[in-house]
């Protein structure tokens, strides 16, 4: 049976989807999938002049890589203008709100004598309509903003998910803008009446909206809503311990895709980027939304660790499908302009490597070498093919052209040109990897060997005797 639990991701599109972004979906997802629940996507693009239709795109892609599937949207909160305006002339005719006329100026100089009294800078209520107070008449040259009428006493709190009681005296708050003097309605309003309408019950964000949720709470109050359970996450620190930045993870999702990461690894590892289950640190998506709760979520910031996420990515790459594996890897040919094709299966030559890289980039570094002309460092070809390893390649090349083609042949022609040369493995093996591959290191040579083909290896063989 459904939960009535219901999430939302509400980003800004004003830049890309960054790690932090895409911790926060993670969590509301996986919150609302553990509960069988409804997870939401919001694009709260009212920034008019920062958000773009390219961000939007980076988001939606964002999400889709990860697999954060929204059961409900995207909305967007530009399409539901008439809906805040309505929410705010209900607000006016009930007295919840009123219209305030000062005029920009006139708020500068309040808050520059408040400052220069040593007090917080703050609107000082003089349009806020009060029993037995006299408003003075509207001047005609100043459009008004819309002032949300906030409790004049008493505390706004609410027992937050992850950073427990948190309390705010109403005297800390003034009157929040509502809507500006064009009447475009504002970000913190915009929330509520989302959150509202959409009956979110919890929010999930990081915490920099902590100073946001009080005013939010107060206007809910105000319109007879119910108050959802708040869980704040904390920030996500670099990993030298600074605020996150490009050098460190602050980067598009999607960087994460061009750089060779699978999605099930960057899921894997921003789930434990500030909550755990124990002491699991491989889990799978589907693990993950059966242990998902917000009690294990830690309040302190969480610290990004490059070499965690390169270990997971590793770990996933060694146990993925070779087929899957091979179409990415082709893709990621076909984008440097390497026919995919050229070479062997690569099915089998992601079976070969793909216990030995980091990242999918780096396994087509590797198949990169079987589908295209390698050309070794001069340097190579000077230290490994010396006259003694040409001699013997060409003992070796006789020999492979009439064997069968398999493992257990080739590695015992190499070992047979060993015995007829006086030479040891690396003496023949280094030797036949730098003209067949045009590297020093490869995986055992009889599998590169097989895999490469002996039309082939003869070819590249051929051109060093």
């Amino acid at each position: 049976m459904a939960s009535n639990v219901r999430t939302r991701f509400a980003p800004s599109p004003t830049g890309y989807l960054h790690i932090g972004g895409a911790r926060t979906a993670l969590f509301s997802w996986a919150y609302a999938r553990r509960h069988e629940g409804t997870f939401i996507l919001r694009i709260e693009d009212t920034d008019v002049a920062r958000s773009t239709p390219e961000a939007v795109q980076a988001i939606l892609d964002g999400m889709s890589w990860l697999g954060l599937d929204a059961d409900e949207g995207p909305f967007y909160q530009m399409q539901r203008m008439d809906r805040y305006k309505a929410v705010i002339q209900e607000m006016l005719a009930a007295g919840s709100a009123y219209l305030c006329y000062t005029a920009p100026d006139e708020l500068d100089r309040m808050r520059e004598e408040q400052r220069a009294r040593g007090e917080k800078p703050r609107y000082d209520g003089r349009w806020r309509p009060e029993p037995g107070k006299v408003l003075p008449a509207p001047p005609e040259d100043v459009a008004p903003v819309v002032r949300f009428r906030n409790p004049a006493d008493g505390v706004v709190a609410w027992d937050d998910l992850v950073k427990g009681r948190i309390e705010i005296a109403n005297t800390e708050l003034d009157d929040l803008v509502i809507a500006r003097a064009d009447g475009t309605p504002t970000y913190n309003f915009c929330v509520v009446v989302d959150d509202r309408d959409m009956g979110i019950t919890h929010v999930i964000r990081g915490d920099d909206h902590v100073n946001n949720t009080p005013r939010q709470i107060n206007i809910l109050k105000a319109l007879g809503a119910e108050v959802p359970l708040y869980a704040h996450l904390s920030m996500i620190l670099g990993d030298d311990g600074t605020m996150l930045s490009k050098r460190h993870g602050a980067v598009s999702v999607m960087q994460y895709f061009d750089d060779g990461y699978l999605p099930e690894a960057v899921i894997n590892y921003l789930a434990r980027l500030g909550w755990s289950h124990g002491d699991d640190e491989i889990f799978s998506r589907e693990q993950l939304v059966e242990w998902f709760d917000l009690d294990h979520i830690t309040p302190s910031a969480a610290q990004f660790n490059t070499e965690k996420l390169n270990w997971l990515n590793a770990h996933y790459i060694k146990h993925a499908d070779d087929a899957r594996l091979a179409a990415d890897v082709a893709n990621r040919l076909a984008k440097r302009g390497v026919d995919p094709e050229a070479g062997p299966a690569l099915e089998s030559v992601v079976a070969l490597y793909k216990e030995r890289v980091a990242n999918l980039n780096e396994l087509a570094d590797c198949a990169e070498l079987f589908c295209t002309e390698v050309h070794p460092a001069a340097e190579l070809v000077a230290q490994h093919l010396t006259d003694a390893a040409k001699s013997a390649l060409a003992s070796l090349k006789a020999r492979l052209a009439t064997i069968t083609w398999e493992k257990p042949a080739i590695s015992q022609a190499i070992k047979d040109t060993m015995a007829e040369c006086g030479l040891k493995m690396p003496q023949v093996a280094i030797p036949l990897r730098v003209a067949t591959l045009g590297v020093p290191q490869t995986p055992s040579i009889d599998a590169v060997l097989e895999v490469l083909g002996r039309d082939r290896v003869l070819a590249r063989v051929g051109r060093y005797i």
